[in-house]
């Protein structure tokens, strides 16, 4: 229980530094058009939703051949696979923000894509996108050096380099 509150943490730390970091630029390039930005705690709550899926689907095996190829095919298909869910929700919630406005849910999408939102759900999408290769590569770098592996590499100095 205690390692999966652990993971949770810094999973959700990994993600709102992401999201935190995209939301300050969002707020930055608009306030130059002096357009509000009000979205840091969406950002927050969205890291920790997104930190549970993904820690969640770490556990989803891709099948026998994903295993016997290189590591690189496994974080590349996770974070296709991630990122096509996360397309898929951001999209989803856009449409259902927007379903009063439009007249229901089915045109409020059928909008979005033909409106300047969809802009901002490909944004997300590519932060977002970036953000799990990260995670991805990451989580197989942590489970090659083992427990605590990760953390005594980024905490002990670098090795000196051999000269020839």
């Amino acid at each position: 229980m205690a390692d999966e509150i652990k993971a949770m943490g810094l999973a959700t730390l990994y993600f709102a530094v992401w999201i935190g970091v995209f939301a300050v630029l969002k707020e930055l390039i608009l306030a130059e058009y002096r357009i509000e930005f009000r979205g840091l705690s969406m950002a927050l709550v969205g890291a920790l939703i997104l930190a549970k899926v993904v820690l969640v689907l770490e556990h989803v095996p891709l099948g026998a051949w994903i295993r016997k190829q290189p590591v690189w095919v496994d974080i590349l298909l996770r974070t296709v696979l991630y990122s096509v869910g996360v397309a898929l929700v951001l999209a989803l919630e856009k449409g259902f923000e927007a379903r009063h406005d439009y007249g229901g849910f089915g045109p409020a999408l059928r909008h979005l894509l033909l409106e300047a939102e969809v802009y901002q759900v490909w944004a997300n999408t590519i932060v977002l996108s970036s953000a799990l290769l990260g995670y991805n590569a990451l989580s197989v770098v942590r489970r090659r050096l083992g427990e605590g592996g990760l953390i005594r590499m980024f905490l002990s100095p670098l090795p000196e380099t051999i000269k020839e």
